[in-house]
């Protein structure tokens, strides 16, 4: 779980500084194929921690 939560900060940061390039260039996030892709992956990921955390919570209890 520790691996996939390093993951997801990493998708995160790639995904803030993807965001600021775009504003800087005054592209409109949702206009921008790279941020939509990162964010897309940013998702999937916190889909997954969701998902991991439903099983543990279902397996303590």
């Amino acid at each position: 779980m520790s691996r996939l939560l390093d993951l997801l900060e990493e998708e995160r940061r790639k995904l803030n500084q993807l965001g600021e390039a775009s504003l800087k260039q005054a592209i409109p996030l949702w206009d921008n194929p790279e941020v939509q892709e990162q964010s897309r992956r940013v998702d999937e990921l916190v889909a997954r921690v969701g998902e991991m955390k439903a099983r543990h919570n279902r397996v303590v209890r």
